[in-house]
């Protein structure tokens, strides 16, 4: 921990920090000292201003209050699992991407408008499917088809979309939602304490010849290079051999991983999975340039796949200003405050 002095205020922070990161965490803790509490949280033994205090972390700050309501009646519905900092801290990016699409969806209507601004495609939101459309914590229950889903830990989109397209294909779109963070989940294979000599990560040519020397292929028995090198993979050996190792060890792990779920579910029989296409995006605050040296290399190692893409949150919330819906306002100027520092 580490006390940053800023404008005559003191915050009390993580030791090491984006420019960005500190920018919107300091503003994070001043929303916070002037909407719900001056008080720090603890944890892991340490008090941490961004942190909300044990007493109030029921109430699900921050989550908007209608939003608060959804969230709660869409779990129960559907019993997907809340992340262990929704409530608890102020930059959660569960609660997030909760206040930004939760919103939007309420009305379909509005959300054909607005969403298609970054899905060209999305021409209705399907609301017969899913919850109205729509998902939190999305895995293709009770399939597991990448065989990674237990009680601790799986793969899924942090929200899922279900829309006709403009030829009637009923699609879906998973999303990955990245607030404050400076790097997309990266592999934990290779250093578990169950990892033996022969998994090796390099070069990563030798792992496409045999996938044993991933400990998540052999030890775990995970379906991550079934897929991968399958016939309907959207990943091309040629690409992934020209690393030295394997290209999924860093930021591009999870990434790599909600593609293939993605995979998994369209090449799945229709009578299983009804979804013609589907996509997988990141949408990723404006100000994070943190994350977008990774989704470049990414986009390279796809070959570019329309089956992948990201944007930023800032092009949904200019594009509901521009759609007449006056039950938003109050929620955009709300949103900004919290998320958009000046």
């Amino acid at each position: 921990m580490k006390i940053y002095k800023i404008n005559g205020k003191e915050y009390r922070l993580p030791s090491v920090l984006t420019d960005f990161q500190l920018k919107i965490y300091t503003h994070l803790i001043d929303w916070k000292w002037a909407n719900i509490c001056k008080d720090p949280g603890l944890y892991r033994g340490i008090y941490y201003d961004l942190f909300i205090p044990d007493k109030l972390r029921g109430q699900l700050y921050p989550l908007y209050p209608s939003v608060k309501k959804h969230f709660l009646s869409h779990q129960q519905k559907l019993h997907f699992k809340s992340h262990k900092f929704l409530g608890a801290n102020m930059a959660s990016s569960q609660a997030a991407c909760a206040n930004l699409f939760l919103p939007i969806l309420e009305d379909p209507n509005t959300a054909d408008k607005v969403l298609s601004c970054v899905k060209e495609d999305l021409k209705q939101i399907a609301t017969g499917f899913l919850d109205s459309g729509f998902r939190i914590e999305f895995w293709d229950e009770p399939d597991n088809m990448l065989r990674d889903h237990n009680k601790a830990s799986g793969t899924d989109a942090d929200i899922a979309i279900a829309y006709y397209d403009y030829e009637g294909n009923l699609n879906l779109w998973l999303i990955e939602h990245k607030l404050t963070e400076k790097e997309f989940t990266t592999c934990g294979g290779y250093k578990a304490k169950g990892c033996l000599p022969c998994h090796k990560c390099y070069p990563a040519s030798s792992i496409l010849k045999d996938p044993n020397r991933c400990y998540y292929h052999s030890k775990c028995n995970y379906s991550y290079w079934n897929i991968t090198l399958g016939e309907v993979s959207p990943f091309k050996a040629d690409l992934i051999s020209k690393y030295d190792q394997c290209p999924f060890k860093g930021g591009m792990n999870q990434l790599w991983r909600n593609q293939l779920l993605a995979t998994s579910i369209e090449s799945s029989s229709p009578s299983q999975w009804p979804y013609k296409k589907v996509y997988f995006s990141v949408v990723y605050h404006p100000d994070n340039k943190s994350l977008e040296p990774t989704i470049s290399k990414y986009e390279k190692l796809i070959d570019h796949s329309d089956r992948f893409f990201a944007f930023t949150s800032d092009k949904l919330i200019k594009r509901v200003k521009e759609v007449d819906n006056p039950l938003s306002t109050d929620w955009v100027q709300w949103y900004q405050d919290l998320y958009y520092p000046q």
